[in-house]
């Protein structure tokens, strides 16, 4: 369902939650602002299908940064806040935008790569004070314009960046249907049967916001009515306060996040009251056996494991049961075609049929 919608029959109820500082927009609040941005970006000539970028850490302004391009038409680049400067400057460059929204933390690197971004029309700053014509406090900028939604409204998305290991990093541009917002990508749809998201979920975000797959995550959990806690930054002992404060019962780790919480003395990790948690999802790297047996014994039956990309060219998956039938494997494919290549490179024989064939970790 639309964020607009669950802003009238919700509007109380918080979007989501800021872990650390515990500031909390509601439906409400979150409609007003996304609205009102949209607006502004309107306002400079930002028009379906154009860009702008975000370059903050995770706190209470993202999500809104993040709506107002999603009903805007527009293609927002979330830009990984811990970027130098020319780094930055590429990425902006490069993904063609035309405002870039930092926050007060973010400022002085922002600040030092705009003056190699001569099509960055403005920058506005979250949380801190404008400077000029060009430099302008999110507030302030946007505090004029309308609450209610702009008048073209049409579905926007993120566009992500690879990491750029194999040199600069690549901005991965999806088609963009011609589409209300209120009608969900196939994408997002996919995700939503993959992850197991149901109305009214808590969702548990332990990870920077500029990465694919957390974005979409609160996305999803806003789409579906929800409440997200956005942790500031990711602590092991945190994450377990969090769970029993607020009992979230979907959450997205990479298996870094898993050690971390297995290092922890069995005093602590008994001492909290996990049993909200109904689905536990991770990605992004390897996880070792020993580390998701261990996992499994202390959670339960709840952790589901896919690998993919941000291209979307093909992905696996597999639930807890799947796992434990064939342990160290990434799942059966659910989406693409994929090939598993020896170390020369040379294809399998046999192309994998996801219907019958669990792909082993390579």
């Amino acid at each position: 369902m639309y964020p607009g919608v669950h802003a009238k029959i919700r509007a109380d109820q918080p979007a989501f939650i800021m872990a650390q500082t515990g500031v909390a927009v509601t439906y409400a609040e979150l409609e007003q602002r996304a609205n009102r941005l949209a607006h502004f970006l309107r306002s400079r000539g930002l028009k379906r299908l154009d860009h702008y970028a975000i370059f903050m850490e995770n706190n209470d302004r993202y999500i809104e940064s993040c709506g107002a391009g999603e009903r805007g038409g527009l293609y927002f680049t979330c830009v990984n806040s811990y970027l130098t400067a020319d780094e930055l400057a590429y990425i902006v460059n490069n993904s063609e935008s035309r405002i870039l929204i930092v926050s007060e933390e973010s400022r002085a690197t922002a600040l030092s790569a705009i003056g190699q971004c001569p099509k960055v029309d403005a920058v506005l700053v979250a949380n801190g004070p404008g400077d000029g014509d060009r430099i302008l406090n999110l507030d302030e900028a946007t505090a004029s314009f309308p609450t209610t939604p702009i008048a073209d409204e049409t579905i926007g998305t993120a566009m992500s960046y690879s990491s750029g290991t194999t040199g600069r990093p690549k901005g991965i541009l999806r088609p963009l249907p011609d589409q209300p917002p209120s009608q969900q990508l196939a994408l997002f749809d996919f995700l939503q049967r993959l992850w197991r998201y149901r109305e009214g979920l808590v969702y548990l975000s332990p990870a920077p916001l500029y990465h694919a797959a957390p974005q979409a995550s609160v996305n999803l959990t806003i789409r579906n009515g929800g409440t997200a806690i956005i942790m500031e930054r990711f602590d092991a002992e945190r994450y377990l306060q969090l769970v029993e404060k607020y009992k979230p019962t979907h959450s997205q780790l990479v298996p870094t996040m898993f050690s971390r919480m297995l290092k922890l003395s069995d005093e602590i990790r008994r001492c909290y009251d996990l049993s909200s948690q109904e689905v536990a999802i991770h990605a992004a790297a390897p996880c070792a056996v020993p580390v998701k047996e261990e996992m499994i014994e202390w959670w339960g039956p709840i952790i589901l494991e896919y690998y993919g990309a941000t291209e979307g060219h093909g992905l696996t998956a597999c639930d807890t049961a799947e796992w434990l039938t064939h342990r160290g494997t990434v799942g059966r494919v659910v989406a693409g075609e994929l090939h598993v290549l020896d170390e020369a490179m040379q294809s399998s024989e046999q192309r994998l049929d996801p219907a019958r064939l669990a792909l082993q970790r390579w």
